[in-house]
């Protein structure tokens, strides 16, 4: 039995929707509690709900019994600070599982290549119901960064970079891409993630909001893109030969010249 997914997500795996242009008082992310978690580079994340409404950001099937990224219990003490953020992650009227707020600090082009990554959002999810997507939208106004989707890790021909200006919304299937944001900011850059259930709730609120699955893309000078391509490369196949040295096989040897 398959999965319940999303029909505007089948061509591209991803849309961007019309910005979101309520107001938010910055208050609602900067007062929040962060904990420090590995993500596409430098990052904290202020959880709004976790796995029974503790301040937690580790996966639900880490937890006891364990689960899929659903039935998100939300943390009273960060929604009271947070309602309108609570609102956003409720408004299309899906499930949610994970919503917190990112918080991550400025990189460069190499080091979102490098922190290129698939999410895990359906481990343990059982067939015949709804796939789980990411819902972002952009709380702080990053006119000249971007999130970075790749079908293939390896390959700079498959990325689509997006801007991240404030109010900017899009929905991806992340455990389809590997993705990072390339943050050229010099604050930090924070953005609302939920977790989304695919049913027609999901589908009408895309609709409702006019998905695109063909946005345009930010267009990079290729002499940057193939010099993080060979730092990239360069920073794995460091990272490999240090495991190695402890006797841990991490990822095979990456040749250089490509």
């Amino acid at each position: 039995m398959a999965f319940i997914t999303s029909e505007a997500l089948a061509d591209t795996g991803y849309v961007v929707l019309d910005d979101d242009t309520s107001p938010i008082d910055p208050a609602e992310w900067r007062d929040l509690e962060y904990v420090g978690w590995r993500s596409s580079g430098i990052t904290r994340f202020a959880p709004l709900t976790s796995y029974a409404g503790d301040i937690d950001c580790n996966g639900f099937w880490n937890r006891t019994p364990p689960r899929t990224d659903k039935d998100g219990v939300w943390i009273d003490a960060q929604v009271a600070i947070a309602p309108t953020l609570q609102s956003r992650a409720l408004a299309p009227g899906a499930g949610i599982g994970r919503c917190r707020v990112i918080e991550l600090q400025p990189n460069d082009y190499a080091d979102a290549i490098y922190n290129l990554h698939q999410d895990d959002n359906n481990r343990l999810n059982e067939p015949g119901t709804g796939w789980v997507v990411r819902g972002y939208v952009n709380l702080t106004d990053d006119t000249e960064s971007m999130l970075i989707l790749r079908s293939d890790r390896f390959d700079p021909a498959t990325e689509v970079r997006l801007p991240l200006h404030a109010g900017s919304r899009i929905v991806i299937d992340t455990q389809r891409f590997w993705h990072a944001v390339w943050h050229r900011g010099t604050a930090p850059r924070y953005a609302l993630i939920t977790s989304w259930t695919s049913g027609p709730e999901l589908d009408a609120y895309i609709a409702a909001h006019h998905g695109d699955p063909h946005p345009p893309t930010v267009e990079l000078d290729p002499r940057l893109v193939e010099a993080a391509q060979l730092e990239m490369h360069r920073r794995i196949e460091e990272r490999r030969r240090a495991f190695e040295a402890q006797g841990i096989v991490m990822e095979p040897p990456v040749d250089m010249s490509v």
